[in-house]
């Protein structure tokens, strides 16, 4: 177990750069993010994936860190919080499936033709513009969070997102008029 003062010591040698001085934070803080994220998510896959998300973050945010309180709560906040966010996404993505399938059983023959038509459609459209619009209509993305994802800004998002809607739009008109007849 490591004292107060190496803990302060490895904090301020990550804000320096140091990866091994992060990589002994991780070790000691690894099986308590695990655990809290594991509970939380219900999944090992995606509790690594979120407890793995909770040190990027943190890494990333270390200048942030104000010593007011422990070291383990900070990293807890930012655990809990990416967790809160998996969750809004996983239900959007269940909701998402659970329309799709519904709609599916109405029409599951001119389903799989409509979903092949708009996948053609969805590689038309420039790379930029598909990543947004999957990343945002189909993972559940917000904007801001696909920006970071894309490495851009929200307001780049909504900008291909307009486009690509447009284009979409363009592409599957006929869709609507050749099931209509």
């Amino acid at each position: 177990m490591a004292s107060p003062d190496e803990e302060s010591d490895w904090i301020c040698r990550s804000r320096q750069g140091d990866h091994e001085a992060f990589e002994a934070l991780i070790n000691r803080y690894q099986h308590m993010i695990h655990a809290l994220t594991f509970r939380m998510t219900g999944s090992m896959a995606d509790a690594e994936d979120v407890a793995q998300e909770t040190f990027i973050q943190a890494f990333r945010q270390l200048e942030g860190f104000r010593a007011e309180a422990r070291f383990s709560s900070w990293l807890y906040r930012i655990a809990v919080n990416l967790c809160l966010n998996w969750r809004t996404r996983q239900q959007r993505r269940e909701k998402l499936h659970a329309d799709w399938s519904q709609h599916a059983e109405i029409s599951a023959g001119t389903e799989d033709k409509r979903t092949r038509l708009v996948q053609e459609a969805l590689m038309k459209l420039n790379p930029k513009q598909r990543a947004a619009v999957v990343l945002t209509t189909y993972d559940g993305l917000n904007h801001g969070e696909a920006a970071r994802v894309l490495g851009c800004s929200e307001t780049t998002v909504s900008w291909r997102l307009f486009a690509a809607r447009a284009k979409l739009k363009r592409l599957l008109a006929g869709i609507q008029s050749r099931e209509a007849a």
